[in-house]
């Protein structure tokens, strides 16, 4: 893996729990902070990407109605209640 490296400016509170959390795993700063930016952009970059689908799809026309949308979702709440 390559990487790069970034400046970043963040609270007094949070580079204290970095540290501590450092101390508990016998990870460093700069390994905590790189993680937790990575988990972040991937997260938050899911959920955009999920959307800009979403929208393509409602744009194209690739939509169930709410009625039949609930229709549906009482049908499987109905179905896994029985299989109980």
């Amino acid at each position: 893996m390559t990487s790069t490296t970034m400046t970043v400016r963040l609270p007094t509170e949070a580079k204290d729990k970095l540290e501590r959390l450092a101390g508990h795993t016998n990870r460093s700063l700069s390994f905590l902070a790189a993680q937790a930016i990575a988990d972040y952009a991937e997260r938050e970059l899911s959920v955009v990407e999920g959307i800009d689908r979403a929208l393509a799809d409602a744009a194209a026309g690739r939509v169930v109605p709410h009625d039949e949308a609930m229709r549906r979702i009482k049908a499987t709440i109905d179905r896994t209640g029985q299989t109980r």
